[in-house]
């Protein structure tokens, strides 16, 4: 069980997140959405431990994270918005890298490296540098990196950044054989159809507060709208975007200033 409570975190005396706190079970998948600058990166830095939070914690499993954190990493697979990986190492050597950083053994992680490559469709690529990769080839590198040591908590930072649809419709199913798993899921993502179609529950936050925590149906249901993206576009008072573009559009056929 993840649990955070009341997290709070400023910046140079400016809030990025207030209060937060939502828990995320074993064998759940929970959406984490809010638009840019809502405070979602925040606090995914906050439980991965890469940040402080000025006030609240993080439990796992009961536990304060902070009390032992090379504990609790034990316990985290986690995919970030971002690929950042040693480009010169291929993509075998890095997931050799992390199994040996996660503590196990080598023939243990030769085994799950060259399968996980395989399974992922990189096999004919494991021994070329990741320079040479496309952006949804180290996607599923980073994926099979969170999934090699068996992790109860797995965050996903959008994890379909350029997959495939082939790629994409895999990674959804594997979300719902670790949920059947018991592995607890923080799911960050802005493709609110995927959201609606794998989370068992939503949260979202903005302007660095929780505004809302329940499936996507009920979501729905209580506002009385259509479907998950115009319940969010509500909640977060997003604006009209339709006019915006037709002022773009406006903007740009401009002919003399």
């Amino acid at each position: 069980m993840l649990e955070l409570q009341n997290l709070c975190r400023s910046f140079r005396g400016i809030p990025a997140i207030q209060d937060v706190s939502f828990r995320v079970a074993p064998g759940e998948i929970v959406g984490f959405l809010g638009p840019n600058g809502a405070g979602k990166s925040t606090t995914v830095k906050i439980i991965t431990g890469m940040l402080r939070p000025n006030d609240g914690r993080v439990l796992f499993e009961g536990h304060d994270i902070r009390n032992d954190m090379v504990a609790f990493r034990a316990l985290l697979g986690y995919v970030p918005e971002e690929a950042y990986l040693y480009s010169y190492l291929s993509g075998l050597e890095y997931l050799q890298l992390v199994g040996r950083l996660r503590g196990l053994g080598e023939s243990l992680i030769e085994a799950k490296a060259t399968s996980l490559l395989k399974l992922l469709h990189l096999e004919s690529w494991q021994y070329s540098p990741i320079s040479s990769y496309s952006k949804g080839m180290r996607q599923r590198v980073l994926i099979a990196a969170a999934l090699l040591h068996d992790p109860k908590l797995l965050i996903f930072d959008e994890p379909l950044s350029g997959l495939d649809v082939v790629s994409a419709r895999l990674f959804k199913d594997l979300l719902e054989l670790l949920a059947a798993q018991g592995k607890a899921v923080l799911y960050i993502s802005h493709g609110l159809e995927v959201v609606e179609q794998v989370c068992s529950r939503v949260i979202v936050i903005a302007k660095g507060k929780v505004l809302a925590d329940a499936s996507p149906s009920e979501l729905t249901q209580l506002m009385s709208l259509p479907n998950l993206e115009s319940v969010f576009a509500q909640l977060v008072q997003q604006q009209d975007t339709r006019s915006i573009a037709q002022q773009m559009v406006e903007v740009m056929q401009i002919a003399h200033a």
